[in-house]
């Protein structure tokens, strides 16, 4: 008697969706892997690496399990590159014990200046705060700040206030002299030498117009790339505010390669969110605010948190500016 293995027929529709599945991920992690900025849409998915990396591997894993083995080894191979890309930033840097200044430096986007102007004062004086960078500062959030004891705490300022959310500042214990270290752009974004003992750095309160506006990504292109390289000859330099940018964007990645480091990166909270606050699962909760400093400083801690009325968590970064 002969018998014969009758095998069952494969689901053709089920096929089809991973099939479909697999050319959406391989797409975007092109984009993603050759540093494609493109469109405003494109470069709202670039910020969600994370999440459809790991999406992608496990329904490359399904596929391999369902024996689809050229849909489910492309995209588990495709995914472990992403990962190699991603993981990273949940781990710690080895680092040397620095040995310089100490500095604490806070950022916060304070939506058109309604978030807590109290909260910030409050958080500013318990984290013993030794420079404050701000966007989105109007003239009322000033005087809010000013009400609260700003002045009392961080004497020292270079505020470009505006109504809206178009203002930026920055806020020291430290004296400050105003420094244009940008060219013109749609935001502003305040910059200044810091007079430290030993070595000064200068700062930026960052402010890139979004990506993901009507009119196209053209501007914050431009914006990103208008931020200054790292000084190799004169005082040091810290980025900090809101980017719009996650580590995933070829613009942040250019600012990286030439010599800045991702403090929160650095210390292995490269994958804390920091905007929306209080979010759900819409939108997807992204890192878009940052502090790069430059490869010469050491990064000892940071620390993210929710501010009452705004949109944005703040950052809060330790580091060691060397006595160079």
């Amino acid at each position: 008697m002969v018998t014969t293995e009758v095998k069952a027929p494969r689901n053709g529709f089920a096929t089809f969706l991973l099939f479909v599945c697999a050319l959406a991920f391989v797409t975007a992690a092109l984009v993603r892997l050759l540093g494609i900025d493109g469109t405003r849409y494109m470069i709202a998915a670039t910020s969600l690496t994370p999440y459809y990396t790991v999406l992608g591997l496990l329904i490359g894993l399904f596929a391999l399990m369902r024996r689809r083995w050229v849909i489910g080894l492309t995209m588990t191979l495709v995914g472990i590159v992403l990962v190699a890309n991603v993981a990273p930033r949940a781990f710690s840097d080895a680092r040397p014990n620095g040995v310089g200044q100490q500095v604490r430096l806070m950022t916060s986007n304070l939506l058109t200046g309604i978030a807590d102007a109290e909260f910030i004062v409050q958080e500013v004086r318990k984290r013993d705060v030794d420079v404050l960078a701000l966007q989105e500062l109007t003239p009322e959030m000033v005087r809010d700040l000013d009400r609260a004891g700003l002045n009392q705490v961080l004497p020292n300022r270079v505020f470009l206030d505006e109504p809206g959310g178009s203002g930026s500042g920055l806020a020291s214990r430290y004296p400050l002299r105003q420094r244009n270290l940008t060219p013109p752009g749609t935001l502003q974004q305040a910059g200044a030498l810091v007079d430290l003992p030993g070595k000064d750095v200068e700062v930026v309160s960052v402010h890139p117009l979004p990506p993901v506006v009507t009119a196209g990504p053209e501007a914050w292109q431009r914006e990103l790339a208008g931020l200054p390289s790292p000084d190799s000859t004169g005082a040091l330099r810290v980025l900090a505010g809101d980017f719009n940018a996650t580590l995933d964007h070829v613009g942040l990645n250019r600012l990286l390669n030439k010599g800045y480091v991702d403090a929160a990166d650095q210390v292995g909270k490269g994958l804390i969110h920091t905007w929306p606050s209080n979010s759900g699962f819409w939108p997807p909760p992204v890192t878009i605010d940052h502090v790069l400093v430059d490869s010469k400083i050491i990064v000892d801690t940071v620390d993210v948190f929710d501010v009452p009325g705004s949109d944005h968590r703040a950052v809060v970064t330790q580091f060691v500016v060397p006595r160079l």
